[in-house]
């Protein structure tokens, strides 16, 4: 009886600690000029920029082939989401006036105020397979 048993024991266990995996849609992208950079993150203490948190998952990639991106082998969890479209591709989210000069996005599409989202406004859970679609907004 306890022969016949493990296999699906195993199996179950196995399933709950497989990997979840996120495909993200990006749209709104005014050109395919530079690169379109992702940060994902646990951690509420690193968002909107996930620089300092190694745990995070980062991906750059050119803006031409950004608007299907696959994210596998994640561990289930809440993650936040934040997208840049760095035009010129020099590493940052150029501002004039303290005011985004290029293109940016968050999971969940949240209303934009006066600086960047909080992390509750953003955060969505991924297990197995989640979907995100990023809208991104220019300003200038």
């Amino acid at each position: 009886m306890r022969t016949a048993l493990a296999p699906v024991l195993f199996a179950l266990l196995t399933a709950q600690a497989s990997p979840a995996e996120l495909n993200l849609s990006i749209q709104g992208l005014r050109n395919t000029n530079g690169i379109v950079r992702l940060c994902l993150t646990r951690n509420p203490a690193h968002f909107p920029d996930c620089n300092a948190d190694p745990a995070a998952v980062k991906r750059s990639l050119p803006a031409a082939r950004a608007a299907a991106i696959h994210l596998g082998g994640l561990a289930p969890g809440t993650y936040a989401l934040s997208v840049i479209h760095d035009e010129n591709s020099n590493g940052r989210l150029d501002r004039m006036m303290a005011i985004p000069r290029e293109g940016f996005g968050f999971s969940r599409n949240p209303r934009i105020r006066m600086g960047p989202p909080r992390y509750e406004d953003v955060r969505f859970e991924i297990a197995g397979r989640a979907r995100q679609t990023v809208v991104m907004k220019y300003l200038l």
